[in-house]
């Protein structure tokens, strides 16, 4: 304004001048208010909005501790501790603003909220904190170090920031005064404002709880797919290689997890269902317990079940082993001895290393599986002296041809026999008459037996005597009371068969000599 002496009219400008700079700070104080009371609103809102994630993150909390409790039973207690104090602390402080707004006509009028009478008389007296606002200190502080002392050590970050938001140590204002954190936050403010940091609290209180429960849940995730889980396995598409393949299995990760645990397990090894007592739980491995059973393919199958949610998830299970025939003796071969008999049933023995018994497959004209490896094989109506035998072995689909080759023999002549003795024997003359004449296959590996139906009986000086059957007959025992003491008879072109095989020729017998020693 300008000084010295003014005219009436003049001082009436001033006058109205100033009235007129009076009136806008009115009105920018109310549009202040209006501000703080839009912000109030806004906070409120997003307030509401975060209790509802917050309701739904602990349901989803409850229901994991539920059908996991091993991994998140005491997360969901830590939870639910945070989830009261939380409670607890918010219902206090709307309840402080209910009282505070309890007087007026319109608590939505908040250009009549620019008083600060109504929370200085509650929280200060006598130019120092009041009961009241001693109070709500402390709740802040009960809640502050009750979150950071549940959560525990593991969320360091985390209780930093909830030791900021609720800090109420003193306070330095612009003029470097310390004050007491509720006098610097509250003392002297307009209704309206002091109200809308009572709902910046609130907000703080809700964004906690929901920081606290994400920070859980992703501190179970990330130890769940932590590598310190994990463990390597070896996939590879057949049970056995053989020399000269290349290897095309796959090393990959498998996660090792005591607290991941099947809610159900059906499973099947070649399709009988397996009890509980065929398998255990151990280090979230499904742990078999069964015998291997017989050489060959085998398969497991079934599912494993979780409950995850509303509906269980279901891991199909699709796997096969091998097993092979337990090596308990060695494979030596004479190379030069690999001979079959006529007339007789061969044994074998035919295998394939690393191949069961079931995938291999042999064949050769005569040839034919008794059990497993056992074979026998006839060749007596092979006119070759030469036979092949042809082996496969199948693993995972793949064929493994080879062969061997047998050379085809005759069964060894034979040579005559007297009480088993063979050659030159001697014995007195009525043991002679008694005895069976019979045919022996000296040093041979096949047990046979040989069955003599007829042979020639001769005492030197008289005529030959024919025999049929296996002992003397009456011409042949008269003839032999005629020869003297010391006299040698022979038995000679004997006639014999196989009792396996009575069709098959013996080649021509040697006779057996007998000196009688009476």
């Amino acid at each position: 304004m300008a000084s010295g002496k003014q005219s009436p009219r003049q001082k009436m400008i001033n006058l109205m001048y100033l009235v007129f700079i009076a009136m806008m700070a009115l009105n920018m104080s109310k549009e202040v208010l209006v501000a703080f009371g839009s912000m109030n609103e806004k906070l409120e809102e997003s307030n509401a909005t975060t209790e509802q994630r917050n309701v739904a993150a602990m349901q989803g909390l409850k229901s994991k501790a539920n059908e996991q409790a091993a991994k998140y039973a005491e997360l969901a207690q830590k939870a639910e501790t945070i989830n009261q104090l939380s409670q607890n602390l918010d219902t206090y402080i709307q309840g402080v603003k209910n009282d505070l707004t309890s007087s007026l006509d319109d608590p939505q009028d908040y250009q009549a909220m620019d008083k600060t009478d109504i929370l200085d008389e509650k929280f200060f007296k006598g130019g120092k904190i009041s009961p009241e606002g001693q109070e709500f200190v402390a709740k802040i502080n009960e809640y502050r170090e009750g979150v950071i002392n549940t959560l525990g050590e593991g969320f360091s970050t985390l209780n930093n920031e909830i030791e900021r938001k609720f800090n109420t140590g003193e306070r330095e204002d612009s003029e470097g005064t310390k004050k007491p954190w509720l006098t610097y936050n509250f003392e002297g403010f307009p209704l309206i404002a002091s109200i809308t940091q009572l709902t910046q609290i609130q907000s703080d209180i809700k964004t906690t709880e929901n920081d606290v429960l994400s920070a859980m849940l992703a501190g179970q995730l990330q130890e769940e797919v932590s590598m310190t889980n994990y463990t390597t396995l070896l996939e590879a598409p057949k049970s056995a290689y053989y020399q000269g393949e290349t290897f095309d299995g796959a090393i990959v990760l498998g996660r090792s997890d005591e607290t991941t645990k099947p809610n159900k397990i059906e499973l099947k090894l070649d399709g009988r269902t397996l009890s509980d007592n065929d398998y255990s739980l151990q280090g979230g491995k499904v742990v078999l317990n069964v015998p291997v059973g017989n050489a060959g393919d085998h398969s497991i199958t079934g599912k494993l079940i979780f409950n995850e949610g509303e509906e269980p998830i279901e891991v199909p299970v699709n796997q096969k082993f091998a097993v092979i025939p337990k090596p308990n003796s060695a494979t030596i071969s004479a190379d030069k001895m690999n001979v079959l008999y006529r007339g007789v049933k061969n044994p074998l023995t035919i295998s394939m290393a690393g191949v069961p018994d079931n995938n291999v497959q042999a064949s050769a004209p005569g040839l034919s599986r008794t059990s497993g490896s056992s074979y026998v094989m006839d060749v007596t109506t092979l006119q070759q002296r030469e036979v092949k035998i042809n082996v496969t072995g199948t693993i995972d689909g793949k064929s493994y041809p080879s062969s061997s080759t047998f050379r085809i023999k005759d069964i060894p002549s034979p040579v005559g026999s007297i009480r088993r003795e063979t050659g030159s024997v001697k014995m007195q003359r009525n043991s002679l008459e008694g005895s069976e004449v019979g045919a022996e296959l000296p040093d041979f590996d096949f047990d046979i037996g040989l069955r003599v139906t007829g042979f020639s009986f001769k005492v030197s000086g008289q005529p030959t005597v024919t025999v049929r059957g296996n002992r003397l007959d009456n011409a042949a025992k008269a003839a032999l009371r005629r020869a003297g003491r010391g006299e040698t008879v022979q038995i000679f072109d004997i006639d014999a068969s196989l009792t396996t095989n009575s069709g098959y020729k013996l080649k021509k017998i040697a006779p057996v000599f007998i000196e009688l020693t009476n």
